[in-house]
């Protein structure tokens, strides 16, 4: 679908629902609409079932965290519309500790979407069905994707000879900090390597050479 007509959809959009939509724009191909987070169930039920619309497929739902915002995490709803073949990504913003209401009476797919956002972002979904961890264990500690959550992790997970059962410990690290110089090893190699004490006399001046 041409930028034209996808322009004309977000006005048609903005029309129906002007106290929904915070700003629909066209980029990438694709109509992008930013809406308020209570009005996010509204929004998505008019795209699916709009005979001009007819977005009837939730293809992915994410998080994306933006740590310094006071709301840091936007939740982005990619969907597809078959019959039109014309896709529409819907974004809403929200804080760690507001609910975002589920998707799941709109879209059955949005289920395990969200599980993973709950699990990897910390992202609360009101009114979902079974909110619980889905990549990471159930004991985990944290949000993984968060850019805030350190490389190492929280807890190492290892298997204990004498309880005969994993067990979780806190990290451990055999280095309290690494430092890079980013010199590459050829750059940066000051020593001479096994195995090269050879070329290293080959490459000297021979006595009395000028």
């Amino acid at each position: 679908m041409s930028d034209e007509a996808l322009r004309d959809l977000a006005d048609h959009v903005g029309a129906a629902l002007p106290h929904d939509i915070g700003e629909a724009t066209v980029a990438y191909g694709e109509l992008c609409i930013t809406v308020p987070r209570t009005s996010i169930l509204k929004v998505l039920a008019y795209l699916r079932d709009d005979s001009e619309c007819q977005f009837d497929c939730l293809v992915d739902l994410c998080g994306v965290d933006y740590p310094e915002r006071e709301n840091r995490f936007d939740v982005v709803y990619n969907l597809l519309s078959i019959s039109q073949n014309q896709r529409c990504r819907v974004k809403l913003e929200t804080d760690e500790e507001t609910a975002v209401p589920s998707a799941t009476a709109v879209f059955n797919a949005a289920g395990w979407y969200e599980r993973e956002a709950w699990d990897l972002y910390g992202i609360f979904f009101s009114d979902h069905p079974d909110l619980r961890r889905l990549l990471t264990d159930y004991g985990f500690d944290g949000h993984p994707l968060r850019k805030d959550f350190p490389l190492t992790g929280f807890v190492e997970v290892r298997y204990d000879d004498e309880q005969r059962r994993v067990v979780y410990e806190p990290v451990k690290l055999t280095q309290e900090f690494r430092t890079f110089d980013f010199i590459s090893p050829w750059e940066g190699m000051t020593t001479v390597l096994p195995g090269d004490e050879k070329a290293a006399a080959d490459d000297a001046p021979e006595e009395g050479a000028s």
